[in-house]
């Protein structure tokens, strides 16, 4: 499992892209994680799946309603992933209002969330494998700080907890 002081893995994320520029086209664009961390302050913030009860309602308006502060304290992006498609993410962060606030970046296949060692099974609940809900304060590339919830929790990983994170 990832750790404070670790590099994030290798891996790719896609992000559904509503307006052509900047080199992405209009629709699911894919991004190598190590490229789009270097040189950033990122807020990367992850949970079971989009539209689930506390990711809508909480999580995600969270980091939507302390981005400016966020940015304030040093922080060049945050990202939102989950392990659902690029479709289901974009639609999504529309209902969310993310946009230019938020990016939200989809781990489809769960890879990435295998590479940090951070999944969940929550087939059970007919979920399949999912990511856990997390937090973490990643500077150029290397974690400086990591919330990992227990499971149905959501206490370390809300906005506030990474805003005062930022702050130092």
């Amino acid at each position: 499992m990832i750790k404070l002081g670790d590099k994030l893995p290798a891996g790719k994320l896609q992000e559904y892209v509503e307006v052509e520029g900047g080199g992405c086209s209009i629709g699911p664009n894919t991004f190598d994680v190590e490229k789009e961390a270097a040189g950033k302050k990122i807020a990367i913030f992850a949970l079971p799946g989009a539209y689930t009860p506390t990711c809508s309602a909480k999580h995600v308006p969270g980091f939507v309603q302390h981005a400016d502060a966020l940015k304030a304290a040093g922080v060049d992006e945050i990202w939102c992933v989950s392990v659902n498609d690029a479709y289901v993410m974009g639609a999504w962060g529309r209902d969310q209002h993310t946009a230019g606030k938020v990016r939200m970046m989809a781990d489809g296949s769960a890879e990435w969330t295998r590479a940090l060692g951070l999944t969940q099974d929550l087939s059970a609940k007919g979920m399949g494998v999912r990511s856990q809900r997390y937090s973490m304060l990643v500077d150029n590339g290397v974690v400086k700080t990591l919330n990992i919830e227990a499971p149905g929790k959501f206490e370390a990983s809300n906005a506030e907890t990474m805003l005062a994170q930022a702050r130092g």
